[in-house]
């Protein structure tokens, strides 16, 4: 059952987002509270700037959104989001073992029954 259709660039975006740890780290802090942009940057050995960007990258992937609250960016992590991010998954890793056991099968038929010697009739 597909929950969610993906298009190649969401799952680009998705991916991309997800393979950074600074980005990975800052999804685990947003997800219970909301954390401003500079609150954030003071967790990481960078700058200001470069957090935002991370944060950008996640807001385009759709992981987090942000709100503005005086000042300060707020952000959170969305996680109905994450969630169909770990549905894209399970749906990627459904697909692969429907082609392993297809292959399998494939196999299987090649080689016969297991109890056939394959040197039988063959002069030896």
């Amino acid at each position: 059952m597909v929950v969610h259709q993906w298009t190649d660039e969401a799952m680009d975006r998705l991916f991309h987002a997800l393979a950074d740890t600074t980005r990975r780290d800052i999804l685990r802090r947003c997800v219970g509270a909301e954390l401003s942009v500079s609150r954030l940057a003071t967790a990481y050995p960078m700058s200001f700037a470069a957090v935002q960007k991370h944060v950008a990258v996640l807001e385009r992937a759709g992981l987090v959104a942000k709100q503005r609250s005086g000042r300060e960016q707020l952000v959170r992590t969305d996680p109905q989001a994450v969630e169909r991010a770990r549905q894209a998954l399970d749906e990627l890793e459904a697909l692969w073992r429907r082609r392993v056991d297809q292959m399998s099968d494939l196999l299987a038929e090649d080689l016969g029954p297991a109890d056939t010697n394959p040197l039988e009739g063959q002069d030896r």
